[in-house]
């Protein structure tokens, strides 16, 4: 299945930002959206915003930490349309902090989240897909996949990992399935809030409100790589402001 009209797509971390950006673009183009993230309430509002406007969407209240809630998001996708055609793995966290904070407990958050979550998504989707002979995963890296800098070793740990995992997945998938890896750089998100560093938070924060890339931005370069033709693979989007260095 070429382009977007009819599409069923499930979204993690859809409850904000960069997530709700894609679910209310794609709504827009005709995709049935299955909507997760772990604030149900968000997702509620999201869901009733695309119905208004003549969209198709169900949710369920999901944390990618959990194995059993990503497997009842597709499930939920099957059960309600028949098939699932693309997973946006979107879900992350980035509490930045220099290790010598040695807030491990942020650490293994970041772990969990940014790395075991795609895992848990590919778990329960890529079944799916063999047996549909079809499927797409469109996970959300980030720059900080591709160079490091202070205080974000750990998140860009977790980044390059996210990057590393979905190039095998490519390699793997055969002709049949594609795999697409969206990395941004700052996007106008609430992104800096999960830092509890002040001055890494304040630094962020700063460096939002100069140059930071709407989050729809993203969700274009998600649209443009579930448009392409069943046998074009876009494998890598990289999308930052002009002004990054």
């Amino acid at each position: 299945m070429s382009g977007i009209d009819g599409k069923v797509v499930a979204i993690t971390g859809a409850g904000s930002g960069i997530g709700e950006a894609t679910a209310l673009l794609l709504a827009e183009r005709g995709a049935r959206l299955v909507l997760g993230a772990r604030r149900s309430d968000r997702l509620a509002d999201l869901a009733g915003r695309i119905r208004q406007a003549g969209g198709v969407a169900v949710y369920a209240s999901t944390d990618v930490t959990r194995r059993e809630d990503l497997q009842a998001l597709i499930d939920l996708a099957v059960e309600r349309f028949g098939r699932l055609d693309v997973l946006v793995g979107n879900a992350g966290a980035g509490p930045i902090s220099p290790l010598d904070d040695l807030r491990v407990d942020e650490w293994d958050r970041m772990v969990d989240v940014n790395v075991k979550g795609v895992l848990h998504g590919i778990a329960a989707a890529l079944p799916v897909f063999r047996a549909q002979g079809t499927g797409h995963f469109v996970t959300t890296a980030s720059t900080a996949a591709f160079r490091v800098v202070p205080a974000m070793a750990v998140y860009a740990g977790t980044k390059f990992a996210v990057r590393a995992i979905c190039e095998g997945l490519r390699q793997e998938a055969g002709d049949s399935l594609r795999v697409t890896t969206v990395s941004p750089g700052p996007v106008d998100t609430a992104f800096a809030e999960a830092s509890t560093n002040d001055q890494v938070r304040k630094q962020i924060t700063e460096t939002r409100d100069r140059i930071a890339i709407p989050a729809v931005a993203v969700a274009n370069a998600i649209a443009f790589a579930i448009d392409q033709p069943a046998d074009v693979d876009v494998s890598e989007i990289v999308i930052r402001p002009t002004a990054q260095s």
